[in-house]
């Protein structure tokens, strides 16, 4: 990809609808040669853009770096590389805007982060650093042109004591400067509308594009969902459990599910979907293809 990058802010709000993908930096060279089978894969479909996630505590850092130059040097796609306060001083974080820009990276996704531990334990925020995801963005905003998004919890993140709160951090994030936010999975629909009303009574009017992630094995859906603090939808869960003995067909509703879920969210006017791939390229292109989506 040459010249300056688009930015996400700009196509989001230019009113196009935005299809994006999600990545994560693989352990070892296997899983290497998955994540690039899979943008290969996917990048035919032309998406809005597609984002490199960091692991808990930034624990991946160069690996999101070293991929989301990658994907920006060597693919069609533009890439958003995820940023975060956890483990990072405000000189190491500079360092690292810079050599997104020196790579040809335009877009970050500012997140506080989960702490080292994993979600739901302590967070220590780090000696010379930033503590918070609106912190962040004004960082990246004060020393970069770099187009900057940020998190948003259909169901409220873990630690926010009320939904109210949840919001007001939203609200405190767009007025540091970020241009959109990307949802955790949503669960229902309902759950997503209900954060684009809670917001725009909170005075946010920045794009909210909803996450996609289609249940394709009930443990391990179940294991993610924990995580974030919350239950998987009894609606859901009825359709699903039935199904425990037989993995194909858990997949198979699992899919049926998420293309449902699409077309609400579509059908009340999201402004686009972000597919978490977990890597895999399969599940998401069989969601595209029953949508018959196109960026």
């Amino acid at each position: 990809m040459s010249g300056t990058p688009a930015r996400i802010g700009d196509l989001l709000g230019s009113g196009q609808r935005s299809f994006s993908f999600e990545f994560f930096p693989p352990k070892d060279e296997a899983g290497e040669d998955v994540l690039w089978r899979s943008i290969s894969e996917l990048e035919p479909l032309q998406p809005s853009f597609v984002s490199v996630t960091y692991g808990a505590g930034g624990t991946t850092r160069d690996r999101t770096l070293a991929i989301t130059a990658r994907i920006a040097q060597e693919t069609s796609l533009l890439p958003m590389a995820h940023l975060t306060c956890v483990g990072h001083t405000t000189a190491e974080l500079l360092d690292i805007l810079a050599a997104l820009r020196g790579s040809g990276v335009g877009n970050v996704l500012a997140l506080r982060g989960d702490p080292p531990g994993g979600p739901g334990t302590a967070f220590e925020p780090t000696p010379g650093g930033v503590d918070y995801a609106n912190e962040l963005v004004e960082l990246v905003r004060r020393s970069s042109d770099l187009c900057v998004g940020v998190a948003a919890f259909p169901e409220g993140h873990r630690d926010a004591a009320t939904l109210d709160d949840d919001v007001a951090v939203l609200r405190a994030k767009q007025d540091a400067g970020a241009e959109f936010a990307v949802t955790e999975m949503v669960l229902r629909a309902s759950d997503y509308l209900g954060l684009v009303e809670r917001a725009g009574a909170a005075g946010v009017t920045i794009p909210i594009v909803p996450g996609i992630m289609p249940i394709l094995g009930i443990t391990s859906m179940t294991k993610m969902v924990e995580l974030s603090g919350r239950d998987i939808p009894e609606e859901v869960r009825s359709r699903i459990e039935p199904l425990a003995d037989d993995p194909a067909a858990v997949r198979s509703e699992g899919i049926a599910i998420a293309t449902e879920l699409c077309d609400d969210l579509l059908a009340e006017g999201s402004p686009g979907l972000h597919f978490y791939t977990l890597n895999r390229s399969k599940a998401t292109r069989e969601i595209w293809s029953a949508l018959s989506l196109s960026a």
